[in-house]
């Protein structure tokens, strides 16, 4: 501080958001997967690549918080490359990307609105798989939509994700 110039970090915040519904008529072989987990016996997701909702909100709250788009803009639905693609494995790429664009991740925080599975019994594996692939803690918070709507019919699976990065 010699100088007399004052360095100032830069914080921002970025929230993301996914939601799938799920497969009327289950894949032979496809298995539901949330926060890099695996759920057999549930009923799975209709997704391009695996589905998993808690790992493609987190990466697009990265995105977004660092300014580089979404997650559709660098991993598209209508790419045959991302078709059945691990998540977790998009994610650490999201995470690479914010690293080479000078960004550090601080943490990101999920809600994951379902009515099932329950997500208490894999919470500390699926933040381990995050917190892994992101480089930094990802915390995940099971939420009921209580009967209410799509979700609160168990209709589908939905995740908001908030998460903050900072530059030097």
């Amino acid at each position: 501080m010699g100088s007399g110039t004052v360095e100032q970090m830069i914080v921002r915040v970025g929230q993301g958001f996914d939601i799938h519904r799920f497969e009327d008529t289950p894949t032979p072989g496809r298995v539901l997967v949330l926060g890099g987990q695996k759920f057999p016996g549930e009923r799975t997701l209709v997704g391009h690549s695996d589905a998993d909702v808690i790992a493609h909100a987190v990466a697009d709250a990265l995105l977004g918080a660092a300014g580089l788009g979404d997650i559709g803009q660098h991993f598209p639905d209508t790419d045959p490359k991302w078709k059945g693609a691990d998540s977790i494995e998009i994610l650490r790429t999201v995470a690479s990307m914010l690293a080479t664009d000078g960004w550090n991740i601080g943490n990101v925080d999920c809600s994951v609105v379902c009515e099932r599975p329950k997500l208490a019994p894999a919470r500390d594996a699926m933040q381990a798989a995050l917190s892994s692939a992101a480089g930094a803690p990802v915390t995940v918070k099971g939420r009921r939509a209580e009967g209410l709507g799509a979700i609160g019919r168990s209709e589908g699976i939905a995740c908001f994700a908030s998460a903050v990065v900072t530059r030097d």
